[in-house]
């Protein structure tokens, strides 16, 4: 669901900036007052995690698209909405910089639609099913019902961003028709992937998943499994993904071929932040500059040096962003002055 800027005016693109800026601004303020060095390197692998999971586009049957993990609901459940923001966000941001995925005008748009609404929308709607009771049934149920709340909430504001921008030709109520039946069933494999993760992490440490403001010290066991799952997906996994076209690249087609041009023409704005984009992508379309253009006909499952490269690469550079920002939260709470202690003699402290 990861949107480009032709889709987005730099009004729109602004507002959203904002106000995605303003969501992930609280919640770094509160990751703040509640430091927990135990939780930054979890944080850090599940953003690789994440990361890696998103190049694994999986076919959606008889429709001709594909679909892939978003994440957030995810990230919000095992680490809280807070910090399950701050990850998202620093994924697609990686996402957008470093291998042009998904634009930089349209950057505050995708943390709103799949970090904002899963976190502080759908996972209510987790807990409430869940209810302190992690039975496998629970689990399957909360997931898919959330992922499926935060998926179509998520489309329906890609439908409304972009009809607000009024940039591609795309009829508010047909471009709808068409996103929200497709995410819907993307929100099903999404919330069963959701499940089989968060079953294998009350399987392997329950205590992780019993508190979700305050995290246990140690959860080694998790955090290995993980990572290791990262880099199979990121290293070998990612040659199986689909070649079919997303969610939101299939809606646009199927409802207007011609809007990728756009009823506007392009605005200076789009035209340097194409040319910023263009030359810090270190990987675009997690492919070597000088490889040769995708190739949709290309064998399933065909090695592809590029993708592998693209997934070690910015698994990496998420994992390293968010433990800096971990840590940098932390060490900001620690250095926070102290209220100043009344003086004393010391007697209190005598039995």
């Amino acid at each position: 669901m990861h949107m480009a800027d032709a889709l987005i005016s730099p009004i729109v693109g602004g507002a959203m900036w904002i106000a995605s800026g303003t969501a992930a601004t609280v919640a770094a303020k509160s990751l703040r007052r509640h430091a927990e060095s135990s939780n930054v390197p979890l944080m850090g692998v599940m953003g690789a995690f994440v990361f890696a999971a998103q190049m694994l586009n999986f076919a959606i049957p008889g429709t001709g698209s594909s679909g892939h993990l978003g994440g957030g609901l995810l990230l919000a459940v095992l680490l809280g909405p807070e910090a399950g923001l701050v990850v998202i966000a620093s994924i697609l941001a990686v996402q957008a910089l470093l291998f042009a995925d998904g634009g930089l005008l349209a950057l505050g748009c995708n943390v709103f639609n799949m970090g904002v609404l899963p976190a502080f929308v759908a996972l209510p709607l987790f807990r409430r099913i869940v209810a302190d009771r992690w039975t496998r049934p629970r689990v399957i149920a909360a997931s898919i019902l959330a992922a499926q709340v935060g998926s179509l909430l998520g489309a329906s504001a890609v439908v409304i961003e972009t009809t607000l921008s009024g940039i591609a030709s795309l009829p508010f109520a047909a471009f709808a028709l068409a996103m929200l039946p497709i995410h819907a069933a993307i929100a099903v494999a999404e919330g069963l992937i959701t499940a089989s993760v968060l079953l294998f992490v009350q399987r392997a440490q329950p205590d992780l998943l019993a508190r979700i403001e305050h995290r246990p010290a140690h959860a080694r066991h998790v955090i290995a499994t993980l990572a290791a799952t990262a880099t199979i997906m990121s290293t070998a996994l990612c040659w199986f993904a689909s070649n079919e076209p997303d969610g939101l690249e299939w809606s646009i087609a199927r409802v207007s071929p011609d809007a990728g041009q756009g009823r506007l023409a392009a605005s200076r704005i789009h035209d340097t932040v194409a040319s910023i984009q263009a030359r810090i992508s270190l990987l675009p379309d997690y492919r070597f500059r000088a490889a040769e253009p995708f190739d949709d006909s290309r064998a399933w499952g065909t090695p592809d040096t590029g993708a592998s490269v693209s997934g070690l690469l910015g698994g990496g550079i998420t994992l390293g962003a968010v433990v800096a920002i971990g840590l940098l939260l932390r060490r900001r709470h620690t250095r926070k002055p102290a209220d100043p202690a009344p003086a004393t003699t010391g007697r209190r402290w005598q039995a």
